[in-house]
């Protein structure tokens, strides 16, 4: 949450001439309605619930780079079908640097809360070690800007993928 998966995503998305999904913006768009709304009729459960079966839908879907919601890796098969779908990305944030990009934004249901900088301390501990887990390659921040940690991927695909112009990767989601 915060962390630039959705403004990375893009910028490489179209370096590589692929298409771009934002499952959260998928989720919203096959629900009609924003993902406050839905957890505040559904509850998380029910959020994580649609979250589950759009990253099984868009992880047979190529090819894309996909941007994911914070918390998809808390699901085991989330987490499989990301790592069998494709590379698998995780942008590295620490929670004081995750706060201060999100501090502002009340579209973010997890932290409407007394103490957002603490729940998002909750949310790292949680999830760190899962996306860790999952993960083809870790990028650290803070780095650089988003340009030039979607130049740093494009090279990086570059030199996993070198006979295949990212065609070995066009099938494969980067979350």
């Amino acid at each position: 949450m915060g962390a630039g998966k959705t403004t990375v995503g893009r910028l490489l998305a179209r370096r590589l001439h692929k298409r771009f999904i934002d499952s959260d913006h998928e989720i919203e768009a096959r629900t009609g309605v924003a993902i406050p709304i839905i957890f505040e009729i559904e509850g998380e459960a029910g959020f994580r619930r649609r979250e589950a079966q759009t990253i099984a839908d868009l992880t047979q879907e190529c090819p894309v780079v996909m941007a994911t919601g914070g918390g998809v890796v808390l699901n085991p098969e989330n987490r499989a079908n990301l790592k069998g779908g494709g590379f698998v990305v995780y942008l590295a944030a620490s929670p004081e640097l995750l706060f201060e990009r999100t501090r502002h934004d009340r579209n973010r249901p997890l932290l409407q809360v007394a103490d957002p900088l603490g729940r998002l301390r909750e949310l790292h501990a949680q999830r760190d070690p899962l996306y860790r887990e999952v993960a083809d390659l870790v990028v650290e921040s803070p780095g650089p800007s988003a340009q030039a940690v979607a130049q740093f991927l494009l090279r990086e695909l570059t030199r996993q993928f070198p006979d295949s112009e990212h065609e070995a990767s066009s099938c494969n989601p980067c979350a």
